[in-house]
């Protein structure tokens, strides 16, 4: 009869366990799917790859009167990512361009990423005469986040400004960022 009574109370706490692990997962795929496009958006630049190479793309002109020059300091008024707004940066370049903000959809599939902040004229394959207009596709060459590279894209908005590669310690903790591309220069003030 102890014996029974143990079984029993052994299933019962099984049985609770299992019910309550299944909320937990139900919970967590209704908050992703209800996450607003910021949400999903911010979780698309978790797979950014924040620091670069420092290499820039063949064509692309030294800026010749930026606002900020290299090696000096400013304050990023961006939040491309977690942690970049108010981040004091080292300016490593300053580069005339035009800049475009995208939509695509990343190479091997995924969410749509939307209004992706910044890829340059000359980060896309063949694009022709700058600028191109909003709604105008291109191919990336970027590869700032996993699949963008050959993604096809379409252009939300386009700029023709100074954009700035630059080194900055994230507001969160994270680790340096190097060689960050890009910035532009209305995203940046004196310190």
């Amino acid at each position: 009869m102890l014996k029974n009574k143990w079984a029993v109370s052994f299933m019962s706490l099984l049985t609770a366990l299992t019910l309550s692990a299944c909320n937990t997962q139900s919970e967590t795929s209704e908050q992703h799917m209800d996450a607003g496009p910021e949400e999903k958006q911010e979780s698309a630049h978790t797979h950014m790859d924040h620091s670069g190479s420092g290499e820039v793309p063949e064509g692309l002109a030294e800026a010749k009167a930026p606002a900020f020059k290299a090696g000096e300091q400013a304050t990023i008024n961006a939040n491309h990512m977690d942690g970049m707004d108010g981040a004091e940066a080292t300016i490593v370049g300053a580069y005339d361009t035009t800049v475009y903000s995208v939509t695509y959809t990343p190479v091997g599939g995924g969410n749509p990423v939307n209004n992706h902040k910044w890829v340059i004229h000359e980060e896309l394959e063949s694009p022709g005469d700058a600028p191109l207009k909003s709604g105008d596709k291109a191919t990336l060459a970027a590869d700032h986040m996993e699949g963008m590279k050959g993604a096809e894209a379409t252009i939300d908005s386009a700029e023709e400004t100074t954009v700035y590669m630059l080194d900055f310690t994230p507001t969160n903790g994270g680790e340096k960022v190097t060689n960050h591309k890009w910035v532009t220069e209305s995203e940046l003030s004196v310190n």
